[in-house]
């Protein structure tokens, strides 16, 4: 008897529990890797973005080598972090380094398919940076921050404990040279700007902000008057000509300084304590600062300090930004105060001391043409006696300063400048041409000591 066995007819599954099956399994998949990009994001950035990172940058900038510590990353935050980077120039001319550096809100995924980063992948970015140090080699100074913060959203960056310093000591950086240097030095707790144009800036294309303030600023500069002046007509950049080296298109609305601090000093022997003035509490406000600008185009200037810890002293000044050549206007005030504080300049550039004296106003009008200043001084004082000091000791003893002071006090000096009867007065003459080496504020201050001198006779 044979048996015969039923058909049987195999189940085929509906579309419908494909797809689920399907949808399942992708959910799966995509649901491991969110665990595994919650759980362990580290070892797959460093793995695998870290190395583009630094292939890309490789090829855009030959010239530079990058070197990334650890890379860590947040999923919820979208928040890439590195431990550290290093950054220097193949040639040894710069090198930088940056401590924690943390960026979120960059669209970055793209990348993982052969993508590359476009500007608008950066509309959302938030930058904190922390620890920068820049060695530039070329012009011997070094640059510091202790915190960097940038938002593209807001339009703003903040930079905290921002310093600019020579890479070594005061006579180190002097000894760089057989002719004469003017050493700077700034430091500020913090600048801010506002209005920022962040994504511009990024593409190269313009560097735009509306508002820059800086605060407690304090700007030291040192002059080696030991050394002879080079003559040379290629000195450091003044206003107008650093605007016009920028090549991309630079324009800041204003810029704010407040409670300021300025100090000016001149070196006449090398090692020994220099020659200086102060200003304080400078506030300073600086509107039109810009370049490719229309020919008529000027960044105004208002300033005012305490001169000497004693007198107020107010500068407004005009520079067109478009001159081809240094050319602008100052003019100003300096409020009633005793002369005596001038000996911080005075015993050791001339070994002469103050005795008494008191300036009861002063004002001044300058105007530069391709670098010669013109103008005149007109300075009110009274009762002005000087006394010659030793240059070694600071003594007023002795036969040999006793005679200057006495010639100097009844035959050359003159004791007092207040208008006669008739309204007529001694006016300082300013007649001053800059040297290759004159920085901005030293030309200046140059141009008005000339005219001080002449009222004075000394």
């Amino acid at each position: 008897m044979q048996n015969e066995h039923p058909p049987t007819n195999g189940r085929k599954l509906s579309p419908l529990k494909i797809a689920s099956y399907v949808g399942f399994t992708v959910g799966a998949i995509v649901l491991v890797c969110m665990l595994v990009l919650l759980l362990f994001p580290n070892p797959l950035v460093n793995k695998f973005i870290k190395p583009r990172i630094t292939k890309a940058f490789a090829e855009a900038y030959p010239a530079y080598s990058i070197r990334i510590a650890e890379m860590n990353y947040s999923i919820l935050k979208n928040r890439f972090g590195f431990d550290s980077i290093a950054l220097h120039a193949v040639d040894g001319t710069f090198s930088s380094k940056m401590g924690s550096f943390s960026v979120r809100g960059i669209k970055w995924i793209h990348l993982l398919w052969g993508g590359t980063l476009g500007p608008k992948d950066f509309v959302n970015v938030d930058l904190d940076v922390r620890a920068i140090e820049l060695n530039l080699q070329q012009s011997h100074y070094k640059f510091r921050c202790k915190r960097l913060h940038v938002s593209v959203p807001n339009s703003e960056m903040v930079a905290e404990s921002l310093e600019v310093h020579p890479l070594a000591g005061d006579d180190e950086f002097f000894n760089g040279s057989t002719f004469r240097r003017t050493r700077l030095s700034f430091v500020t707790p913090q600048c801010s700007v506002t209005g920022l144009g962040c994504l511009e800036l990024l593409q190269g294309k313009k560097y735009r902000a509306r508002f820059v303030q800086i605060h407690n600023a304090f700007l030291d500069i040192l002059v080696n008057k030991d050394k002879p002046d080079s003559r040379d007509s290629s000195g450091p950049f003044m206003p107008n000509e650093i605007l016009s080296s920028i090549k991309k298109t630079l324009q800041v609305d204003s810029l704010s300084i407040m409670n300021g601090r300025l100090m000016y000093g001149e070196r006449f022997v090398f090692g020994s304590k220099p020659a200086f003035v102060t200003f304080d509490s400078m506030q300073v406000l600086a509107k039109g600062i810009a370049n490719h600008v229309d020919r008529d185009a000027v960044l105004v200037i208002h300033a005012q300090g305490i001169f000497e810890n004693a007198g107020t002293m107010k500068v407004h000044m005009i520079i067109p930004v478009a001159s081809p050549d240094f050319s602008f206007h100052y003019s100003g005030s300096l409020s009633k105060m005793d002369l005596s504080p001038l000996n911080s300049m005075l015993e050791i550039s001339d070994q002469m001391r103050i005795k008494t004296g008191v300036l009861q106003e002063a004002t001044f009008d300058v105007n530069v043409v391709s670098g010669h200043a013109t103008g005149t001084l007109r300075g009110v004082y009274n009762d002005l006696t000087l006394a010659a000091i030793d240059k070694q000791t600071g003594s007023e003893k002795g036969f040999s300063n006793g005679f200057i002071s006495f010639i100097a006090n009844n035959f050359k000096i003159r004791k007092t400048n207040v208008p006669d009867k008739s309204g007529s007065m001694k006016i300082g003459k300013v007649n001053y041409t800059r040297v290759g080496d004159d920085p901005f504020i030293q030309y200046e201050w140059f141009a008005l000591r000339i005219a001080v001198r002449d009222i004075v006779g000394f």
